[in-house]
């Protein structure tokens, strides 16, 4: 069929699919696809954040009288100090088994070294680190092979959970489980990631599954807790373990709780940010309790509140020229800002190729082959590190005394004394160190404490092969199969960068600066460029130096690295997130996407219930759709010929006349199905008469009508009256709703009243909350078929619904805000006429359809 005229003048005939956007392809049902482009996958579900105020749920409401209510409060509460708690002890026992690992490799690797460079055996000494580092990370491979969520930081998918996207087995106990082991083999195994990242996934973990007193692995262990039954509960907990596992890992409860709220929550209140407070403080201060106790045997000294910190920024005593930082050095700071948010941009482009040709070429594969991908980073980094640090470290004395140990590995940060015991000598002679093993060859919170606070220096060269390596290697191993946190390599990165920046000018240009402060800029810069978070990495980071008076710097800092980065990409967890096809929705839609409305974006094609419908359809619905809510609707029959005047049909709020077809005022899903017909079923011949094009396009619209009425079931001699009578809206069901009244038996048989159906509790509802039972493992011999289920009574009466013409932006905000499902599009006169998901709010999907209304006026 050739195309009439133009594709602006007849879009539906058009054949050019080039003119056409990834998004247009997907909804015209077309898979062509670049392969640069990734567009939100459909089998990504929703969480439901509204209420169901059904009438179980209204008797459970009125039984709540005050002293019930305190008491649920004051469970709410417990849970939550329990979840912080929980979260810290994880905390603690990563850092344990890490710090053992460390200890214990460190420990026999360089006294092999110091052996080894006598002898000539370097070669051996290469192997023992190789057999340790590469143990360590298969294992840490082989537990996210056995849960392939478990991989990488966590943080893209705890963001999209609390962005309201379901993400299958990332609360698990399970997931739990390989997470935190994953990560102290892979941190042990030399791997250039960091714990700190997996333990926010890992408090999370904890959030969603201590409340519920049950987990999917050990099916049969159930404890009869009936509270908190809901996503809208297991949401605020996730969100309050993931800011103690931010609090936990930073010794930042106040950054954690920013955290939670920048990045993650789309709804908030008062009430849960005193509780996520609550939570984190819990977590920082059990984590301090139990490390101080373990680490100086001062139990209650609370020295250690985190598992990272920066230790005290000071000058040396009696040095009155002294200062930390000067108004002169935010110009500076200003500039380190710019190149950090280009460094980053950088590090995001390099890793989002790379995760592309991992999706390509080594996912598809053999799961082995993860594991044999993450030996080889493993090999290389190692071989790396050792070759580097003994071939191109340069010797360098120490401007103060140091002790006598130069292999020891204890992590301290109580003065720059302590952290002079962590310097390496091989192949130096005395009172000098290997500035570059001294970085390689110390676990990465020691060397982030190096370049903070160490009294030598670091030569330039060493900075800037140390920063190229580094860099390099850390975007190759974020994203391997193995549990991997990003936070501390970006700050260790940066830090090396900004103690580079510091010798230039201190040592070449002679300025009287205080070369730690230049080192934690250059790591703000840095972690802000990869990151772009502002708010919460401000606080974090505050709260780890325990210095306010570098408020200003770091906020300065990051917000130049934000908006230099954002110019290019976007940050590396929103990169992760979109790989993933997840359908994140973001803070707000463009100015522009107001041309939209309700009606342009939502799904015209429904599929309902009636009030009072028969097991058969049910049961034929559920097996035949994916739907997970479906909208409760009646017809108007005593009224159909009122809606039929002369040659105009109106229905489901859209006109169609039976005069030629004007495709210019045509809505937007109409034209997409008229499209379709033209392209698939017409096959080539002309237009013809559009009354047909009209019913091959209702003929289309596969709608089963479960009536209570076997009569009336779906007729292929409907005429269109028929099919498109008006559907009165009195609620929404689920799909879970349904599931579980069927299995449990709930009808009446025809001869008898409603009245007589069973009923279920609130309890009984929700008691298999959070995986319901699937209707394909319905037993349908132990149903008849004949009999009739009334929905009403666990349907939700009230959603929240929006009117045809409501703007795609009020649309946006009341979806996101109050963490929607399905939000039903209702007309004037109380008939359903579209449902609007979370696909249908997606950037791509409203970009195509803004395209699409161009395209029509």
């Amino acid at each position: 069929m050739a195309c009439c005229g133009s594709c602006v003048c007849c879009p539906c005939c058009c054949r050019d699919g080039e003119s056409r956007t990834p998004e247009e392809l997907t909804i015209l049902g077309e898979t062509r696809e670049p392969e640069d482009e990734i567009l939100p996958r459909k089998d990504y579900e929703s969480l439901d954040y509204d209420r169901c105020i059904n009438e179980p749920h209204i008797e459970v409401l009125e039984g709540i009288d005050n002293k019930k209510a305190k008491k649920y409060e004051a469970i709410k509460w417990i849970l939550v100090f329990a979840i912080g708690v929980s979260t810290g002890m994880v905390g603690l026992f990563v850092d344990f088994f890490v710090r053992l690992f460390n200890q214990l490799k460190f420990n026999v690797v360089g006294k092999s070294v110091e052996e080894c460079s006598e002898k000539g055996c370097l070669a051996l000494s290469l192997l023992e680190l190789l057999a340790f580092n590469m143990t360590f990370v298969f294992i840490a491979s082989l537990l996210v092979l056995i849960e392939p969520v478990a991989g990488g930081s966590g943080i893209p998918e705890i963001k999209s959970y609390l962005n309201g996207v379901k993400i299958p087995g990332i609360v698990r106990l399970r997931t739990f489980l390989c997470k935190a082991i994953g990560v102290l083999f892979a941190v042990s195994g030399g791997l250039f990631v960091g714990k700190e990242g997996p333990m926010i996934h890992s408090g999370a973990i904890v959030g969603a599954g201590l409340p519920q007193f049950q987990s999917i692995t050990f099916r049969k262990i159930h404890f009869n807790f009936p509270y908190f039954r809901s996503d809208r509960d297991k949401r605020d907990f996730v969100s309050a373990g993931a800011a103690a596992g931010v609090a936990a890992a930073f010794g930042a409860p106040i950054g954690g709780t920013l955290f939670s709220l920048e990045e993650g929550s789309s709804f908030w209140n008062q009430a849960l940010t005193w509780k996520v407070l609550f939570c984190s403080m819990s977590a920082t201060f059990t984590l301090n309790f139990f490390r101080s106790g373990i680490n100086f045997n001062k139990w209650g000294s609370f020295q250690l509140p985190g598992l990272l910190n920066f230790g005290e920024f000071k000058c040396s005593n009696g040095d009155k020229n002294c200062h930390l930082w000067t108004a002169v050095d935010l110009a500076f700071f200003v500039a380190m800002g710019f190149v950090g948010g280009l460094l980053g941009a950088l590090f995001n482009c390099l890793n989002k190729r790379l995760s592309k040709y991992r999706m390509r070429n080594v996912h598809p594969k053999a799961k082995f082959m993860r594991v044999l991908e993450s030996l080889l980073v493993s090999m290389v980094t190692t071989v790396v590190i050792f070759v580097a640090s003994m071939t191109l470290g340069e010797c360098r004395d120490l401007s103060s005394p140091t002790s006598n140990n130069t292999t020891s590995t204890q992590v301290t940060v109580s003065g720059n004394e302590m952290v002079n015991s962590t310097i390496k000598q091989f192949f130096c002679p005395n009172k000098t160190y290997n500035d570059m093993a001294t970085l390689f060859f110390n676990p990465q919170e020691v060397a982030i404490n190096q370049l903070f606070h160490q009294d030598g220096t670091f030569s330039p060269v060493t900075l800037t092969i140390f920063f190229t390596l580094y860099f390099l290697l850390a975007c190759w191993t974020y994203g391997v199969s193995v549990p991997s946190g990003l936070f501390v390599p970006s700050l260790l990165c940066g830090a090396a960068f900004g103690r580079l920046v510091a010798n230039v000018l201190k040592i070449n240009i002679g300025m009287d600066i205080y070369s730690g402060t230049f080192a934690l800029i250059g790591a703000a810069a840095f972690l802000g460029g990869v990151v772009r978070m502002t708010i919460s990495l401000t606080v974090i980071l505050i709260e780890s130096t325990n210095e306010i008076t570098y408020g200003l710097p770091i906020m300065v800092t990051l917000m130049v690295a934000k908006w230099t980065g954002d110019f290019f990409n976007k940050g590396i967890y929103d990169i992760h997130i979109k790989l993933r096809g997840v359908p994140l929705l973001e803070w707000e839609t463009e100015v522009e996407m107001d041309k939209l409305t309700a009606s342009d974006i939502m799904e015209p094609n429904l599929t309902y219930v009636y009030p009072h419908t028969r097991i058969q359809s049910l049961v034929s619905i559920l097996r035949t759709t994916v739907h997970h809510a479906f909208p409760v609707v009646t017809e108007n029959r005593d009224n159909e010929k009122e809606f039929m005047k002369g040659n105009i049909l109106i229905s489901n709020n859209i006109r169609f006349k039976v005069v030629p077809l004007t495709f210019s005022r045509m809505r937007a899903s109409v034209l997409t199905r008229l499209r379709n017909v033209c392209d698939e079923q017409l096959g080539g011949q002309p237009a013809g008469d559009n009354q047909d094009i009209l019913e091959q396009m209702l003929e289309r619209r596969h709608t089963p009508y479960p009536s209570l009425y076997p009569v009336e079931s779906p007729s292929e001699d409907w005429t269109m009256e028929e099919r498109f009578r008006p559907l009165t809206f009195h609620g929404l069901v689920l799909r879970s709703q349904l599931v579980t009244l069927l299995i449990r038996g709930v009808c009446y048989a025809e001869n008898q009243s409603s009245a007589s159906q069973p009923r279920l509790s609130y309890a009984e509802m929700t008691e298999d909350y959070p995986r319901f039972p699937d209707i394909h493992d319905l037993d349908l011999t132990l149903l008849s078929p004949r009999m009739i289920v009334d929905v009403t009574p666990y349907m939700n009466p009230s959603p929240y619904t929006v009117s045809p013409n409501t703007h795609v932006s009020q649309v946006f905000n009341l979806f996101r805000t109050m963490g929607l499902r399905h939000l039903p599009v209702v007309n004037a006169v109380g008939e359903i006429v579209g449902i609007i998901t979370r696909h249908n709010l997606t950037h791509e999907f409203l970009v195509a359809k803004l395209r699409q209304h161009y395209i029509t006026m």
